[in-house]
């Protein structure tokens, strides 16, 4: 059967602010949330065969449960009710355990795909709601837009953005949220996060990047701090970490800085990881 071929893109965190720990496990969280433009090329096939396949070349995928496209495959085929199997092959672009959202992404590519192919006509917000329940970043990657995300980080409320460039340094160490936040040291319920006023220039966007895990993530890479040294000291407007880490982002006005930058760190680095990109919107 023919498939459907969709770009996952991944995602930095502008801000990330923890506010407290909920009963569930889960933290409550305030992030201003951008789409980017590294994407990993996922293919959806429906097929004879009951069951979900995922493969990923060159990147060992757990089965079933424990691969989160798998997941939201298993999700869509029983709410069809149909006999098929999934078929799902993997392209990875996108660093895996890179505070980028990859598997999320992936994961909402798969829905996408399967509504369609199923034919089930759910709705944006009826997908959403099925997409919370397969992890805490898939309703963001089907919202489409910049994001001010709330609760867990299922709560979005679109938050326009200023035009920059991005230079995304990984450093090829792989990241455990669930010890990252594990780590945390939330001794008490922090303030409610309140939605800042919308940014109008990229100095205003320097002005909010924040994120309350980077303590816990560089105590123990103390090499991530040093790379948003060295973003600054080759023209970066501002540096931070996304997500849960370890990719560190640079922020630049203009491509042809972000890709010189990109040329000096790649010289004298040559197993990092280095991505220039641009935000995405409404695709």
């Amino acid at each position: 059967m023919a498939g459907y071929i969709f770009q996952a893109p991944a995602k930095i965190n502008i801000c990330l602010h923890v506010c407290g720990r909920r009963p569930d496990g889960y933290h409550d969280l305030g992030m201003i949330m951008q789409r980017i433009s590294l994407c990993d090329r996922i293919e959806v096939c429906l097929a004879d065969q009951p069951g979900v396949r995922v493969v990923c070349p060159g990147l060992p995928l757990g089965p079933g449960e424990e691969n989160v496209a798998a997941r939201a495959a298993e999700r869509m085929l029983r709410l069809s009710g149909k006999g098929f199997g999934v078929e799902i092959g993997i392209e990875k672009k996108i660093p895996v355990a890179a505070g980028l959202g990859g598997g999320s992404s992936d994961a909402a590519a798969v829905l996408l795909a399967l509504n369609d192919m199923l034919d089930l006509h759910l709705g944006r917000e009826t997908l959403m709601r099925e997409a919370a329940g397969i992890g805490a970043d898939v309703p963001f990657f089907l919202f489409r837009h910049s994001a001010w995300a709330t609760g867990i980080g299922d709560v979005l409320t679109p938050f326009p953005l200023p035009s920059v460039w991005y230079l995304l340094v990984n450093p090829g160490l792989a990241v455990s949220t669930a010890w990252v936040y594990g780590n945390f040291g939330l001794t008490s319920p922090g303030p409610v996060a309140k939605m800042p006023g919308f940014p109008k220039t990229a100095e205003d966007l320097i002005r909010l990047l924040h994120n309350d895990l980077e303590s816990v993530t560089i105590s123990r890479y103390p090499l991530l701090a040093e790379i948003k040294e060295l973003l600054l000291a080759n023209g970066a407007i501002g540096a931070l970490m996304s997500g849960s880490g370890p990719t560190v982002f640079g922020v630049f006005l203009q491509e042809a800085a972000a890709r010189q930058a990109s040329a000096s760190l790649a010289a004298g680095n040559p197993d990092w990881r280095l991505f220039v990109v641009e935000p995405i919107d409404n695709c």
